[in-house]
């Protein structure tokens, strides 16, 4: 029989690197910590770039009774970055990826007193995935830590991490027939393998075995409608056991219409997740996994995308559970390292191995934007032809995709690669406006009308603490947020032909490196805060859209409490067809519609506002103040400027900021003067200026964008902006 002892108590924590003889001896002296656990749970979420990258070690003495029972493997579900285990000060194994799980067998190197010692480093090199990301990248023994005694005929537990038993369902939507292949690997003459109730003997060749099943009139896994969940079990004569659940389903994709599952068109609209949370790090239980699933199916999200590496089995567990579709892929972001191919090739090949029989996941992915800080070099595309063909060869059933940078041509070479693809576009928020985000995909969808594409990130920065009547770029109030997911959502609904979207992001998450938007150490993107007691009014828009299961109204700006102005706008967000608005308890206005519901009331002083809908209400207080609120600006220097040229008159005949760069350039008057404008700022943002004046694409998105908003988002102050509009002002278009 198979035993498992989870082994998260009892460890001493060293925060320092050292031999492993010096680990054993002081191993006393350190921190007693119990597993999850991540140095980083502070000092990688306060910002300065500055928390501990480098070498710690964890100790513990294993019990006899821990020790005993057959054949001993070492199980460890998460050892950011790279793990080096000794037993007894010896040596026994290295692994390197800090998202995956591994085995180490011990049985022939257990004596009668054992010391387990595990030494991790989070810190640079030049090989191991992730090294340059806009994410924090946590150390530490962050997943469970277990003990797997198995007798001497057992499957396998080394190989990648492997489960020891790989299903394969494939279904024949017209018959309601499944059939399931179930393949096992192990030491052992024959295997009997059970499939929804039926058991089959089959004989092990060379170490692995097949049996073959099919399931008549099979319940499909039908997504978040019916996520049915079959279980394959197999067993040896020693006892052995191992168990996998699998769905029954159909993927599909139409580069006209988009995803479909199990036959019918089902379009994918969901989120990106990253796997931390305030004050615990990626030291996360089952609980907090829970907690974020639970989120998730109330916002109405279908699909998720599992950023940017392998999450923990118990989170894809739960995807299958509840019906939800996965892109799930690996740390290979942002800047290709010379040294590092053979590892994208060993996480990815942990990831299919680890991963493949939950039947959530429909897409691995090869990489994210890449090309960021990458040449598209022969160099770049071989390594993503072999992570492809590694894909189709380990799983013949999935497809495989790639997140693009924004910035990449869409003639490149490698969107070749893969069998469909998604970009990263943030127009909007970093640059551009956003419409420019609905004319990249015309382009690119009449371009290239065979090809399958989607949009893999998008989203804007929003402190709930800050607010505008008037919100722009680059404000970080919570009713820009809102305005850009708005425009979002009906771009993607009017493009059916992508295949799956994913805000960016669900939650808030640590990027230490940032310094923005009042908060340091934070990407504050996602729709809910990062410590998960704060939903963002534009949560509240994609719940209106995507959840139809229970009826609600939401009331935008309830923390944009004092407002500075005669008239105000109450904007609902609600998945009813009627919205009905009262203040101070008298009936005002009604409105039918969908999703996004604006009213207009004066403001006289205190007032209580409610929104009602069908059989669901929403409340909030708001009150008029005779000056504008400064707690609710981040920027005040840049507010101040915000709309100063609403006073000044400006003649339409002549060229001025308000015009774009691409026109600007193209005349031979106004050209030079812009050009000169540009030059200086240009020298003095180094490699960055060298990289947008080497990037075509980013030139011509940068040509559409105004020179108001260019100088803007580049920090001018208003005195050269208005010197620059005077000049150009005496230019005659």
């Amino acid at each position: 029989m198979r035993k498992t002892v989870r082994i998260n108590e009892g460890w001493r924590f060293l925060k320092a690197a050292m031999p492993p003889a010096a680990a054993i001896r002081f191993a006393e002296q350190g921190e007693a910590v119990t597993l999850p656990h991540t140095w980083n749970a502070v000092d990688g979420q306060d910002g300065g770039n500055d928390y501990h990258r480098g070498s710690c070690w964890y100790v513990r003495e294993l019990t006899a009774e821990e020790t005993a029972g057959g054949r001993l493997f070492l199980e460890v579900l998460g050892a950011a970055h790279t793990c080096h285990v000794y037993l007894n000060g010896e040596l026994l194994a290295e692994h390197e990826g800090g998202y995956s799980a591994f085995r180490v067998e011990l049985t022939e190197k257990l004596r009668e007193k054992n010391i387990l010692s595990l030494c991790l480093n989070n810190g640079d090199n030049d090989r191991v995935y992730p090294q340059k990301a806009d994410f924090t990248f946590y150390g530490g023994l962050y997943r469970d830590v277990n003990l797997i005694a198995v007798p001497e005929e057992h499957f396998e537990l080394l190989k990648d991490g492997t489960p020891g038993i790989k299903v394969t369902p494939t279904v024949d939507l017209e018959k309601k027939q499944a059939f399931i292949t179930v393949e096992t690997w192990q030491n052992a003459a024959e295997v009997t393998v059970t499939v929804n109730g039926e058991s089959r003997t089959v004989p092990s060749v060379e170490g692995s075995a097949k049996a073959e099943f099919v399931i008549e009139n099979a319940r499909l896994w039908d997504g978040v409608n019916d996520p049915f969940l079959y279980t394959a079990s197999a067993r040896l004569a020693s006892g052995d056991e191992v168990s996998a659940r699998f769905g029954c389903r159909h993927f599909a994709v139409d580069p006209e219409k988009g995803f479909f599952l199990n036959g019918r068109s089902y379009p994918l609209r969901g989120v990106s997740r990253h796997q931390d949370l305030k004050g615990k790090g990626n030291a996360l239980s089952y609980e907090d996994h829970a907690a974020d699933m639970a989120i998730i199916r109330e916002l109405g999200a279908n699909t998720l995308r599992l950023a940017h590496y392998q999450h923990a089995q118990e989170f894809y567990d739960l995807c299958d559970e509840n019906g939800i579709v996965v892109w799930a892929e690996i740390p290979y972001i942002t800047m290709h390292m010379q040294n590092g191919r053979q590892n994208t090739l060993d996480q990815m090949r942990e990831l299919i191995c680890q991963c493949y029989n939950h039947p959530c996941i429909a897409v691995w992915g090869l990489s994210n934007e890449i090309t960021a800080a990458s040449a598209v070099n022969e160099e770049l595309l071989e390594n993503h032809r072999a992570l492809n063909e590694l894909c189709h060869r380990m799983d013949p059933t999935r497809l495989t995709t790639m997140a693009n940078v924004f910035m990449l041509e869409i003639d490149s070479p490698i969107l070749e690669i893969p069998d469909i693809n998604s970009y990263n576009l943030y127009f909007g928020w970093y640059l551009g406006e956003l419409e420019q985000t609905d004319e990249f995909f015309d382009e690119y969808h009449a371009k290239y009308p065979d090809r399958v594409i989607g949009f893999s990130e998008y989203g804007a920065d929003a402190n709930p603490a800050f607010h505008s009547s008037r919100p722009e770029k680059g404000d970080y109030t919570e009713e820009y947020q809102a305005l850009y997911h708005e425009h979002m959502l009906n771009m993607i609904e009017e493009r059916p032909y992508l295949w799956a979207t994913h805000v960016w992001n669900l939650f808030d998450f640590a990027a230490d490196g940032r310094d923005e938007g009042g908060k340091h150490g934070e990407n504050q993107k996602g729709l809910v805060t990062f410590d998960r007691t704060l939903r963002k009014d534009a949560f509240y828009l994609y719940r209106a859209a995507w959840n139809k299961a229970e009826p609600f109204v939401h009331l935008c700006g309830k923390r944009y409490e004092n407002r500075a102005e005669e008239e105000t706008e109450i904007k609902v967000y609600s998945n009813c067809g009627e919205v009905r608005l009262y203040v101070d308890d008298m009936p005002v206005a009604v409105q039918t519609g969908k999703t996004v519901f604006r009213f207009r009331i004066p403001l006289l002083g205190e007032h209580l506002i409610r929104a009602e809908g069908e059989g669901c209400a929403d409340s909030m207080c708001i009150r008029r103040v005779r000056e504008p609120d400064g707690s609710y600006v981040f920027n005040k220097a840049a507010a101040s400027v915000t709309n100063w040229f609403d006073a000044d008159e400006m003649d339409p005949s002549c060229f001025s900021v308000s015009d774009t760069l691409g026109d600007l350039r193209a005349h031979p008057q106004a050209g030079p003067v812009v050009e000169a404008m540009m030059a200086r700022g240009a020298s003095e943002r180094g490699d960055v200026a060298d990289a947008v004046k080497d990037n075509p694409a980013l030139q011509r998105m940068m040509g559409r964008m105004t020179m108001l908003s260019l100088l803007k988002q580049g920090g001018a102050d208003e005195e050269s902006i208005k010197q620059l509009n005077r000049v150009l002002q005496g230019i005659k278009k």
